[in-house]
């Protein structure tokens, strides 16, 4: 298997593209022949997590041995780095809905999904390049992100990682987690700023010439635990697969039978893994892409048009606080139908206006299988404390987005198959929501409403959260986006000088 760029015909082997992220024209890596239509229930039945992985990405990670991909998979879903043997449980709320829960993690979130086998396949790769300079992570966040991927390649042997933040787009809980971070090989700053701000200055380092020139000429290279990288996105395929065995498994639905998902959407990657689940066969019938007031995707669905010159709003669902969605690149490469020139001209519009627009038979074509919804921050609160009272089950306020716009669609007589949320973050990562939702007052120090919530819900306090309150902050530094690139070869001069 190669992996291609969604802007020309470049094509680079499954090492290369862990190793660099994006291509060397801007684009994104996608595989060059999607293997698809080659899951079956029949081949996946009877299963673990573990196995499940092993074969979905066996299409993709064609580089590796069958018996290295056994032992990374093998290292990175576990009892020390899951706290659910299953993996992604399913919880069914009633028998027209289910919820994947993804955050049974070391930080709590999704992103553990991909971050947990990231770094294995990082350190593969460099062994097989040949690649003796160390690797620098760089990595945007609006939230959960950052901690996961510190906490994935901490004191990895090798590599660095440096992670951006919004000072203020992300919640109480998650900046605790990033300023206390453990590990030699770490660097956290937050910025004055937005993610779409920390997200697009990253994608210009990594093609300006001068500062690449400058990492290696001080024995660094460049990448990235963003899903801009085919390492952080490919493994969130698996989760799709898992769901629909477990769906079945559960009688929720029959074998084949289609069903729906509702994904609460950012930066579109967790999505668009289902998409590719559903190349390589699994009958997912309807992709919800579920967004906050931030609704540009919501928006593309209904009108074509990606416009991105709005008003950004911070909200309760940080994580989704995002303008410029970066794995929508890899969707509109297969809107366009691999046509590449097309895409490089869509991107060409989206950075010269802040817009693009597809065509109305794309949109009618792409509508068959995608559509968006959005709430906004009161009618999360309501959905979370409407879950809780009727079903007793508490929703982070990402997948309260997701439940909402579900519940539209049930009003609107449009969920009529068998429907699935995939629920993003534990609910205890977002303590001031949860207390203003189940109306139990805010406090100054987040841990504090945290014992509240758990004396009030009878929910245990993770213990990744509860042993955080006491470790001591060690990045607290704020910075212009303007200095992030100064902070970044500084980081590359530490680095070579604690190397040399």
């Amino acid at each position: 298997m190669d992996f291609r760029s969604t802007r020309s015909s470049e094509k680079v082997s499954p090492s290369y593209a862990l190793l660099h992220g994006l291509a060397q024209d801007g684009g994104l890596y996608v595989p060059s022949v999607f293997p698809e239509g080659v899951l079956s229930y029949t081949d996946l039945k009877n299963k673990k997590y573990q196995e499940i992985a092993e074969v979905v990405l066996s299409y993709f990670f064609t580089n590796f041995t069958d018996e290295e991909r056994k032992t990374m998979i093998e290292n990175a879903y576990n009892d020390v780095n899951f706290a659910d043997s299953r993996i992604v449980p399913l919880h069914s709320i009633d028998t027209a809905l289910s919820i994947t829960e993804l955050f049974h993690g070391r930080t709590l979130a999704f992103k553990d999904m991909a971050l947990s086998l990231f770094p294995y396949l990082l350190t593969a790769a460099k062994k097989q390049e040949k690649e003796d300079r160390e690797i620098l992570i760089l990595t945007a966040t609006s939230g959960d992100t950052g901690k996961a991927a510190l906490e994935g390649f901490k004191d990895v042997e090798g590599t660095n990682i440096m992670v951006f933040y919004p000072s203020m787009g992300v919640s109480p809980m998650q900046k605790q987690q990033m300023q206390k971070q453990e590990g030699n090989n770490v660097n956290v700053s937050a910025i004055h700023g937005n993610f779409d701000d920390a997200q697009s200055f990253l994608k210009r380092v990594f093609t300006n010439e001068e500062v690449n020139a400058y990492a290696n000429k001080k024995g660094i290279l460049f990448s990235s635990a963003n899903s801009i990288n085919v390492g952080r996105l490919l493994p969130q395929i698996v989760y799709y697969v898992s769901t629909y065995v477990s769906l079945v498994d559960s009688g929720c639905i029959e074998e084949g039978e289609a069903f729906d998902v509702v994904v609460p959407t950012g930066n579109f990657g967790n999505i668009l893994a289902g998409y590719f689940a559903k190349k390589m066969g699994i009958p997912i019938a309807q992709f919800i892409c579920a967004s906050n007031e931030n609704k540009v995707l919501a928006d593309f669905f209904e009108t074509g048009v990606y416009d991105m010159k709005r008003e950004f709003f911070t909200t309760a669902s940080p994580s989704m606080d995002i303008l410029l969605s970066s794995n929508f690149e890899r969707f509109l490469f297969y809107v366009a139908g691999a046509d590449s020139a097309k895409v490089a001209a869509w991107e060409k519009d989206l950075q010269e206006t802040g817009k693009m627009a597809v065509s109305a038979e794309e949109l009618k074509s792409l509508r068959e299988e995608f559509s968006g919804g959005w709430i906004d921050d009161d009618e999360t609160r309501a959905v979370i404390n409407h879950v809780y009272n009727d079903f007793g089950y508490l929703l982070d306020p990402h997948t309260a987005v997701a439940y909402g716009v579900y519940l539209n669609r049930r009003k609107q007589g449009l969920a009529q198959r068998h429907t699935v949320i995939m629920a993003t973050a534990h609910p205890y990562k977002f303590p001031p929501v949860i207390c203003d939702a189940l109306a139990l007052g805010q406090k100054d120090n987040p841990f504090d409403m945290l014992e509240t919530i758990a004396s009030c819900t009878g929910i245990y306090l993770p213990k990744a959260l509860a042993e955080l309150e006491m470790k001591p902050v060690r990045f607290a530094n704020t910075m212009e986006k303007e200095e992030m690139k100064q902070a970044v070869l500084s980081f590359v001069d530490a680095i070579h000088a604690e190397h040399m």
